[in-house]
């Protein structure tokens, strides 16, 4: 029996992959703080990973597989050495935002990154996974370094691709507000994907775990008719939106997924070794149905980490 251990493993992204683990019938242990049960069926251990007895009492046993997720270099470093010499095998869940260029279309893993965090640097998430990756890349090829883009689909604490889906939704008949959608893409994953990948593949080093490109103008035309929407979508310029204090890609009071100028490269990179690797995104159409049913579950009205509300949008389209 494959006997695992996944690092801060009651989140979002690693309660899926310790869900697939556990339904393929490994032994699975989910080290962390105790804000968010673990699934059923996992062993729990409580610890803060920013103590450094954390790690003790899993010192005392090999594992099979060790997954982490964390975004703090310093703990990530932590980890490996107190339990690298005792996993057989290490997969790291790093990000597409390692990387330094974003201009490149097509860029594979060869791309160059973000120079690695040092202990003291004030915070970067890029450089903090670059450093992370350096870490776990100690282990040779017993690591894996999977670099997902932006993971979407049920339950997507982010807010982001779910916005849309929100967007249309609410709407109805009304317009709907868009940025510019001309030459834009779109390349996201599949949380469930990106777990399944992580459980079963058998490859080493870093792997671009993302989707196939997509027009940006497609996509948002997929969401709005799965999300019943029958008005108009008002295109806006870049500078008005700017002007008028639209954030791209995230946050409060953005429109999400814009990208700004110079990120030709940003959702459009190379996907094949993920693919080589036996990585299978699912048809975008089956995570939309998915988004939409989950936003008018959880409440399209709802407060929302990324995104306008309603009343921010209507505002906005009245002074078009």
């Amino acid at each position: 029996m494959t006997d695992v251990l996944i690092l801060s493993g009651t989140g979002w992204l690693s309660g899926r992959i310790a869900r697939r683990w556990l339904d393929a019938g490994a032994t699975v242990t989910c080290l962390a703080r105790g804000e968010r049960p673990a699934p059923d069926g996992a062993e729990f251990v409580r610890g803060d990973r920013d103590d450094p007895a954390a790690y003790t009492a899993l010192t005392r046993r090999d594992w099979d597989h060790v997954v982490d997720i964390s975004s703090q270099a310093s703990q990530v470093g932590a980890a490996v050495g107190a339990l690298g010499e005792r996993a057989a095998r290490w997969t790291y869940v790093s990000s597409l935002s390692v990387y330094s260029d974003d201009e490149t279309v097509g860029a594979d893993e060869s791309a160059p990154r973000h120079p690695s965090a040092r202990p003291g640097d004030e915070y970067e998430y890029g450089a903090q996974k670059a450093a992370a990756e350096d870490a776990v890349g100690t282990l040779g090829d017993r690591a894996l370094i999977v670099r997902p883009g932006l993971i979407v689909g049920e339950g997507d604490p982010s807010d982001r691709f779910g916005y849309w889906a929100a967007a249309f939704a609410r709407a109805g008949a009304e317009p709907v507000l868009s940025p510019p959608l001309e030459g834009k893409s779109a390349q996201v994953i599949d949380v469930d994907d990106l777990a399944e990948f992580i459980v079963a593949a058998t490859v080493s080093g870093p792997v671009n775990a993302i989707g196939d490109v997509q027009r940006f103008d497609e996509v948002l035309r997929e969401i709005r008719t799965a999300a019943g929407h029958t008005g108009e979508i008002v295109v806006a310029e870049e500078d008005w939106l700017v002007a008028h204090g639209v954030q791209h890609w995230a946050g409060p009071r953005s429109l999400p997924l814009w990208l700004p100028p110079g990120m030709t490269g940003f959702m459009t990179r190379s996907n094949s070794a993920y693919r080589d690797g036996g990585g299978r995104p699912r048809p975008l159409t089956d995570t939309i149905r998915t988004v939409v049913a989950d936003e008018r579950a959880r409440g399209v009205d709802r407060d929302r980490r990324a995104g306008l509300t309603r009343a921010e949008e209507l505002t906005l389209l009245a002074d078009r």
